[in-house]
């Protein structure tokens, strides 16, 4: 009895902090707390904010943020990402790709099965090609496709042959997908990045959004390669990138 009591309170007292960790969150985009929601990805609070020539990007969700991650599968095909994502009207050129080629979305993923950060050392073992399944950042540039599912998003695919403008730390794989190594960072429900622009006007006027969402590697690891295929939770409720930075 005495157990079942602590087990209760420690529930309770868990979710009071919670209560209490969404109110103290000011600015951006405000979220009730949605109980039918895997808590890890149940977003309360999105929000960028900048200080110089650096943006943080913030995103608070009601359970331990970062605690849920893919079950491997050993094989790349068919395998799973989970992410922490930021939808922006940041032209996809700012990053280094082509002019207007999609969404332009700040993303923060594990997985696994693969590993596309080969600059990288994450988990510091003297090995750059094992690191996936430690949260790691990304740039990336997100478009509707059918071949996904009805009105899902998948990442633009690179043809084959196509020489796009692509960024210095591109990992090489045929999507438009940028690896520049901004660690994340995690503190109880709050997931963060830092990142440095060289102008920080075009985040300043930018808009945004939050989403947690599920993607998957295709089965025939061919395009599209990248869908997003469960979408957990959208900030605003219909991606209408509402957020504003510095508000």
């Amino acid at each position: 009895m005495k157990t079942f009591k602590l087990s209760i309170l420690s529930i309770a007292l868990g979710f009071s902090i919670n209560i209490l960790a969404h109110k103290n969150h000011t600015g951006g985009i405000q979220t009730a707390i949605n109980k039918e929601k895997l808590a890890p990805y149940d977003i309360i609070h999105t929000k960028i904010t900048s200080k110089g020539n650096v943006a943080t990007f913030h995103m608070a969700v009601s359970g331990k943020a970062g605690i849920s991650k893919p079950t491997a599968t050993g094989k790349l095909a068919g395998s799973d990402v989970f992410s922490y994502v930021w939808p922006t009207s940041i032209d996809s050129y700012a990053v280094g790709f082509e002019k207007e080629v999609g969404i332009l979305a700040l993303a923060v993923t594990s997985h696994p099965d693969f590993d596309d950060t080969p600059l990288y050392d994450e988990n510091r073992d003297g090995d750059t090609s094992n690191d996936g399944n430690v949260w790691h950042s990304h740039w990336v540039v997100l478009k509707p496709n059918e071949q996904c599912g009805q009105g899902a998003l998948g990442v633009v695919d690179i043809p084959e042959g196509a020489k796009p403008r692509l960024p210095k730390t591109w990992p090489g794989l045929p999507i438009l997908l940028d690896s520049p190594g901004w660690d994340p960072t995690f503190r109880d429900n709050v997931v963060e990045v830092k990142i440095p622009f060289e102008d920080i006007g075009i985040v300043n006027s930018a808009s945004f959004d939050g989403v947690t969402a599920g993607l998957r590697i295709n089965q025939s690891v061919h395009a599209p390669l990248l869908c997003v295929i469960n979408v957990m939770d959208v900030a605003s409720g219909d991606l209408s990138l509402p957020g504003k930075v510095n508000q």
